[in-house]
């Protein structure tokens, strides 16, 4: 994995309050994300809106040497966690129980074990966090299902999605209970509440790059904060696999290995598998009467083409970088999908739909599409872009779609009738 830095914004960053982790000066420059056309996919967490253009096979992934690992002052190089599909982040370990944190466009984090001191002349990119985090402010939605997946959910002591925003029923009822407590969105967070809780890290998504000057308002009140990127893999299972970053974390790792690969053993009943030849649309009309499709290499067509289909725009924007989403013209999207065999209603956006009449009202060019005539409409529910750890059984249940004739007890979509 190509490893860089990405220089921070602010400068020497003040005292922290008691008991928050240390965050080395130098700031952080990212460069901002393409600003969505719908502001509610914006606000939908960047969950899944960004991809890696790389592809991976699920091979583990060559294993570096000590010559190649990074090397830090005073540590010594132990080795890195395994990785198959994930590329965009790395951790390194190091005797004495120190990790090292790489993700790819965001910078480089230094766990320091419990009781242990950072070493000395640590370059001034690097950010140390001074023990295991124990009072997250957790803003990045896709990243809760792997903490509940850890038992880790009392590591997160502030949201930034009040309760009525979670999907996820074990982050609604933490948040109904008070066990965790909604401290404001990304864009708009309660400075006060966050240090009064002794906030050690706050997890961002990377909508945080629209507003870097609360990124660089947290580290200045010393708080480092880690940007989630898992919706940069171009693999769903490369997003599943940030279960493990989490888990090193948090001292984690044997669970989160069996989470994972929990995900990961539900496909190989369809390696052998004979692509069916059935093409799929994916889609959403947002508030300008636009379809939001997903690009071609973008992990959602990565799913489809796992469960046995076609993604219908198999060449949109495959040599583009940046967002793995666009807008298209309602005239364009017929042009292009009305032979699809089947069409998936994106629903974590838009929210559910209920009925195809209802589907239809928003569209009249939809009742000539192909799908809508021979009964294939489906509509995806509106968990699964948080639920970070169920991509293995979302896409067997695009594979009983394309197979079965009336497939029954799916759980993340259901026919539009």
């Amino acid at each position: 994995m190509k490893r860089y830095i990405v220089m921070l914004l602010c400068g020497v960053l003040s005292t922290a309050t008691a008991g928050s982790l240390l965050t080395v000066s130098g700031g952080q420059t990212a460069l901002a994300q393409e600003v969505q056309t719908d502001k509610n996919e914006q606000t939908q967490e960047a969950a899944g809106n960004d991809e890696s253009q790389a592809e991976t096979d699920g091979t583990e992934h060559a294993q570096i040497s000590a010559s190649e690992a990074p090397a830090l002052p005073g540590l010594t190089w132990d080795h890195a966690l395994p990785l198959s599909y994930a590329d965009q982040f790395s951790v390194d370990y190091y005797e004495g129980g120190y990790k090292l944190f790489t993700i790819e466009g965001d910078g480089e984090f230094l766990l320091v074990p419990d009781g242990e001191e950072a070493p000395e002349d640590l370059p001034d990119d690097i950010t140390v966090l001074s023990h295991t985090p124990q009072s997250i402010y957790l803003v990045a939605t896709s990243a809760m299902d792997f903490f509940c997946g850890l038992d880790a959910l009392d590591a997160i002591s502030l949201s930034g999605t009040n309760a009525d925003g979670w999907y996820i029923d074990k982050a609604k009822a933490a948040l109904e209970d008070g066990s965790i407590s909604f401290a404001g969105k990304y864009s708009a967070p309660d400075y006060e509440q966050i240090l009064a809780a002794g906030c050690d890290l706050a997890i961002e998504s990377t909508m945080i790059y629209h507003k870097p000057e609360v990124k660089e308002k947290l580290e200045e009140l010393g708080i480092p904060v880690m940007v989630e990127h898992s919706s940069y893999e171009s693999h769903p299972l490369g997003r599943t696999e940030w279960v493990k970053l989490y888990g090193a974390l948090l001292g984690k790792e044997d669970e989160a290995e069996a989470l994972f690969e929990e995900q990961a053993s539900q496909l190989k009943s369809l390696e052998n598998m004979e692509n069916t030849g059935k093409t799929v649309a994916f889609f959403y009309i947002n508030s300008m009467g636009a379809a939001n499709v997903r690009k071609a290499g973008d992990y959602v067509s990565k799913m489809i083409d796992l469960a046995g289909g076609q993604y219908i725009f198999k060449d949109l924007g495959a040599d583009e970088e940046g967002q793995s989403t666009m807008n298209m013209g309602m005239e364009d999207f017929y042009a292009g999908a009305k032979d699809a065999d089947y069409i998936i209603y994106n629903s974590t956006i838009d929210g559910e739909l209920k009925s195809l009449d209802e589907l239809l009202k928003k569209s009249a060019l939809l009742k000539d599409f192909k799908a809508v005539k021979e009964g294939n409409v489906w509509c995806l529910t509106k968990s699964m872009f948080q639920e970070t750890t169920c991509l293995g059984d979302v896409i067997m249940d695009m594979h009983r779609m394309l197979t079965e004739e009336d497939p029954q007890g799916l759980t993340y979509l259901y026919r539009l009738e």
